[in-house]
C-alpha cells in the first residue's frame, strides 16, 4: 500500500483478499491539517481508495435482473460503495441490442446509420469518424453507438435513460442488500486535445456528481474561483482500472469515498452547447462561417469609442475588391477619409447642400436643419470609406439603350463590391452602415476630393465597433418574398 497524505491512497483489491485496513495516524493526520486550510470540503477520500472487481457476474440478456446478479456476486457490499457498472450491460438487459448483417461491409453501414439516428447534431467528422451530440446531450464519437463485446450480428446502442437506470439499480441493491451505495454508469470517450480514451459518466445516482471548490482557499493561501471537479468521471475511471476491456468485467466496486446523495446526476455534467468554447469541429465550424456571413450584416448606426484597426479595414477591402466584375475590369475604387480635417470638410460642404437641396424643395430652414441631422452617422463614425464606380474597360457603344446598360452594369459591379466591404467588416465583428448621401452630389464630391471627373460615387460607408456589441446572424427572409420562379 503506498500511502500519501496529500492525495488518496489507491489499492488495487482483488473480490477474494482481505478487507481494507484503516490509514495510518500520520495519513490521517496530514490530511486533516490539509483539508483545515479550505474554507470549503475536499472532494479527496479521507485515505484510501480501494477497487474491487466483481466477479462471476453472467453474459447479461435482455430482461436479466441486474441488480440481482450484483448482489449475489458482491454479497460484501457496504455503506458508501460505489458500484460502477459499464453502460454495455445496460444496454444488454434493457434491449438496447439491434440485429445487424454479420458481414463487415453490412454491418459498418448499419452502424453508420444508427449512428446518424441516435444523434441530435454532427459536431464534427474526421475521416469516417462522426463525433456527435446524442440523445442524452453528450458529445462523443459515433453518438455512443459500439460494436465491442457484443456479437457479430449485434450493435449496442446507449441506455435511453441512464440516470433513471442507476437510480432503480441502487434502490434494488438496498431492497437485496440493506446497503445504501452510489451507483455510477460509465461510457469510454475520447477527450479533447489528449490521445487515449477513459471511462466517464453517463449515469449516477446518490454521489454528488460534481464537486465545487469555489471560495476555498488552498494551502498557499490563493482563493479557487472556478474549480469543480467531476468526481463521477473520477470515479468512473478509476473502476476502469480493475474492469478493463478484455476481460468480461463489467462491474467494479469504488471504497473509501466520501460519499453524499446531493440529488445531483450524470446529466449535471453535460456542458450547455451555449456555454461550450469549442461547439462545432473545425470543417463544421467554417462551413457554419460561410453560411452565416452574409446574415452577420447588419446597418449600424451607433458606434463605440474604440479604434478600428487599420489592417480590418485593409483587408476588408482586399475581400470587396474580388467581387465580379465586366470585362475583366477593376471598376471599384474605395477612398478611405484618414484625413479627420479633410474629412469634416467634405461632410459639412455635403449636408450645406443638402439643405440648400430642401429649402428649393420649398422646405423652411429649420425643417432642413432638422433633417440633415440625418447625416450626423458619418460625422460620428470612427472610420469613414467611400466606394466609388471607375468605368475602366467600359465599352463605348454608339447608342444610348447600350451605353446605359453598359453603366448599369458597372454600377452593379461596384454594388457588389461594396457589399462584399460590409460582409467582410461583419465577419471581423465590426460595424458598419451604407448610406447614399454622395451619390446626391458627386461633383461636390470629387471637387472636395480632389479626384478624376469619372469617379461616380456610390454612397458612404461608417465603419466602427457596435456600440451594443456583435450581433448574431439575421435570419434568412422566406425566398417567396422576392423569388419569382418561371
Amino acid at each position: 500500500m503506498i500511502e500519501d497524505a496529500a492525495t488518496a491512497t489507491v489499492q488495487l483489491v482483488d473480490a477474494s483478499d482481505g478487507r481494507p485496513g484503516e490509514p495510518t495516524a500520520e495519513a490521517q493526520a496530514a490530511r486533516d491539517e490539509v483539508a483545515g486550510v479550505a474554507e470549503v470540503a475536499d472532494h479527496a477520500a479521507p485515505s484510501s481508495v480501494q477497487l474491487f472487481p466483481v466477479a462471476g457476474l453472467p453474459e447479461f440478456a435482455e430482461g436479466d435482473d441486474l441488480a440481482a446478479a450484483i448482489a449475489a456476486a458482491a454479497d460484501w457490499l457496504r455503506d458508501g460503495d460505489v458500484v460502477v457498472v459499464t453502460s454495455k450491460v445496460l444496454s444488454k438487459v434493457e434491449g438496447r441490442l439491434v440485429q445487424v448483417p454479420a458481414d463487415p461491409e453490412g454491418r459498418e453501414e448499419a452502424r453508420r446509420a444508427l449512428v446518424l439516428s441516435e444523434a441530435q447534431r454532427v459536431v464534427a467528422s474526421f475521416r469516417s469518424t462522426l463525433i456527435t451530440e446524442n440523445r442524452l446531450g453528450i458529445v462523443q464519437a459515433a453518438s455512443g453507438v459500439d460494436n465491442s463485446n457484443i456479437a457479430l450480428n449485434q450493435i449496442a446502442l446507449l441506455p435511453v435513460d441512464p440516470d433513471g437506470s442507476a437510480a432503480r439499480l441502487r434502490a434494488a441493491l438496498h431492497e437485496a442488500l440493506g446497503v445504501t451505495v452510489g451507483i455510477v454508469i460509465t461510457d469510454t470517450m475520447g477527450r479533447a486535445w489528449r490521445v487515449g480514451q477513459t471511462d466517464a459518466a453517463i449515469g449516477a445516482a446518490g454521489i454528488g456528481v460534481l464537486h465545487g471548490y469555489r471560495g476555498g482557499v488552498d494551502s498557499h493561501g490563493n482563493e479557487l474561483s472556478v474549480t469543480q471537479v467531476a468526481v463521477a468521471d473520477e470515479i468512473a475511471a478509476a473502476a476502469d482500472l480493475v474492469k478493463g476491456k478484455l476481460g468480461g468485467q463489467p462491474v467494479a466496486v469504488v471504497r473509501g469515498l466520501s460519499v453524499h446523495d446531493d440529488g445531483s446526476a450524470a446529466s449535471d455534467l453535460v456542458r450547455p452547447v451555449e456555454d461550450d468554447l469549442f461547439r462545432l469541429g473545425a470543417d463544421e465550424a467554417i462551413a457554419q462561417g460561410r453560411r452565416e456571413a452574409v446574415l452577420l450584416r447588419r446597418s449600424v448606426r451607433e458606434f463605440d469609442s474604440r479604434p478600428v484597426d487599420p489592417e480590418i479595414v485593409r483587408r476588408a477591402v482586399g475581400i470587396a475588391l474580388t467581387a465580379p466584375a465586366p470585362h475583366h475590369t477593376h471598376p471599384v475604387r474605395f477612398v478611405w477619409l484618414r484625413d479627420d480635417e479633410r474629412r469634416l470638410r467634405l461632410l459639412t460642404a455635403m449636408r450645406e447642400q443638402w439643405q440648400r437641396d430642401l429649402i428649393a424643395d420649398g422646405r423652411s430652414a429649420e425643417w432642413a436643419a432638422r433633417r440633415t441631422t440625418r447625416g450626423d452617422l458619418l460625422f460620428k463614425a470612427p472610420e469613414v470609406v467611400l466606394p466609388f464606380m471607375v468605368p475602366d474597360g467600359a465599352h463605348d457603344y454608339p447608342d444610348d439603350r447600350r451605353s446605359a446598360s453598359e453603366r448599369t452594369m458597372f454600377t452593379v459591379a461596384g454594388g457588389a463590391a461594396v457589399q462584399g466591404l460590409l460582409v467582410a467588416l461583419a465577419a471581423e465583428e465590426v460595424g458598419s452602415c451604407w448610406v447614399s448621401s454622395t451619390m446626391f452630389c458627386p461633383e461636390l464630391v470629387r471637387r472636395e476630393l480632389e479626384l478624376p471627373d469619372d469617379w461616380n460615387p456610390l454612397g458612404a460607408v461608417a465603419v466602427g465597433y457596435p456600440a451594443d456589441g456583435p450581433q448574431p446572424p439575421r435570419d434568412p427572409r422566406a425566398p417567396e418574398s422576392g423569388l419569382v420562379e418561371l
